[in-house]
């Protein structure tokens, strides 16, 4: 399909083309070598094409947006304008993360085009690291670096109100991803909607009991709120399980495009809240000589690592630029040490809160909404698939319903 104004989604043989008539992108491959290249169309994603250009002096990722989601098709049109706030984001995630966000090599925002590192093997999508039994000891060590690097830069505790302000106004423009995120985790997982499914029968008594659930309703209202309200920091949006791949020694962050300023505590939920699905879904794995138990306590440690990093990193930034440009606590107000301390903790547990009331928005919506994951959905056994999202809806609902209570990540692990 070519439109009017030039957009036309491509193909293995006129990508060729696109990357001979394209510097920035024939560089990276050896401009002797255009002739020889290795192209694979690998997008098992749920919106965009994306494929992995190798010649035999360098490689590339091209990830190219449609107007539609192409889970769906094109009877759920989706604006392809959502590449160029994934580049803006890419971009500037890779200055404040380097370590753990690619490099982009070209935007082209007449195409939705994004030409970017490509992450090589032996990098796997975090999630199927974890369906596999796969141990990653730097895991909590570089997301939580990642998250605490990318959430403190982009908020008031850095920027000024005008730097700020400016910010989130280019972003308010990714409104149509911001709505989709609206519909599938704040909305229709509460009402009947054409587009959830779950593993019935076994699990149609749960899912009529969560549209049911008054206190659920409110808790969810609530979180729904601070989604499209607390314009918070630059946030990655959609930072669960297959939005990360890694190695022993590599974590990078891939696919931001539903990055806009938003509350933090949704880019930490989403993590915790798909770890704690691979959780829930190992009893489904377990097979003989392998039982996982060593692995669950990998995982729930793995997740407490991860918010008591993010927190020891994120408060040690505050301090450094404590007298920094930041407005939201200016230091002529906050010198005083026992002060400061009381802002950290009430700004630290509001964001505790928030992201344990996200983790459960995301984990609900995975079990009984239009996306599931593949961690349980490679549960052959129904009845074994379904005990396990059972047992992850149940955490769940308790952990949105009593966010408040928990005063630690410790405290939250013991109820799981």
């Amino acid at each position: 399909m070519t439109t009017a104004e030039g957009f036309r989604v491509l193909d293995e043989k006129s990508l060729r083309e696109y990357i001979k008539a394209t510097p920035s992108l024939a560089s990276k491959l050896g401009t002797h070598e255009l002739d020889n290249l290795d192209i694979k169309e690998v997008g098992d994603g749920n919106l965009n094409f994306v494929y992995i250009i190798i010649s035999p002096s360098g490689s590339l990722v091209i990830k190219q947006a449609v107007p539609y989601i192409r889970l769906i098709g094109e009877s759920w049109p989706m604006t392809k304008e959502r590449s160029y706030f994934e580049a803006t984001a890419l971009k500037r995630q890779h200055d404040l993360s380097p370590e753990h966000v690619p490099e982009v090599y070209h935007f082209d925002r007449t195409m939705s085009l994004i030409g970017m590192r490509y992450i090589e093997p032996p990098h796997i999508i975090l999630r199927k690291g974890l369906i596999a039994g796969v141990e990653y000891p730097l895991l909590a060590e570089h997301m939580s670096e990642f998250m605490a690097n990318t959430l403190f830069y982009t908020s008031l505790l850095y920027l000024t109100t005008t730097q700020h302000k400016s910010a989130v106004a280019e972003f308010c423009a990714n409104v149509e991803i911001c709505r989709l995120t609206e519909q599938v985790v704040f909305s229709d997982p509460y009402k009947i909607s054409e587009f959830n499914r779950w593993t019935s029968p076994f699990l149609d008594t749960d899912v009529e009991a969560i549209r049911n659930d008054k206190i659920l309703k409110l808790e969810v209202a609530e979180l729904k709120s601070k989604f499209c309200e607390k314009t918070q920091a630059l946030i990655h949006g959609d930072l669960h399980t297959s939005s990360v791949m890694v190695t022993q020694d590599s974590t990078q962050v891939i696919d931001p495009e539903f990055a806009f300023y938003g509350p933090m505590g949704f880019d930490i939920g989403a993590f915790i809240g798909n770890l704690f699905l691979a959780y829930f879904a190992q009893d489904g794995h377990v097979d003989q000589g392998n039982d996982r138990k060593a692995y669950k306590a990998w995982i729930l440690d793995t997740i407490a690592n991860t918010w008591n990093l993010f927190y020891k990193k994120f408060t040690s930034l505050w301090d450094i630029h404590k007298e920094g440009p930041g407005e939201a606590y200016l230091h002529e107000i906050y010198n005083d040490l026992e002060l400061r301390e009381l802002v950290k903790q009430k700004y630290m547990m509001d964001l505790f809160h928030d992201s344990l009331g996200f983790a459960a928005a995301k984990m609900i919506r995975r079990i009984v909404g239009v996306a599931h994951v593949e961690d349980f959905e490679s549960i052959s056994d129904l009845v074994k698939r379904s005990d396990c999202e059972r047992r992850a809806l149940d955490f769940a609902k308790n952990l949105m319903k009593k966010r408040r209570n928990f005063n630690t990540i410790i405290d939250v692990i013991s109820v799981a």
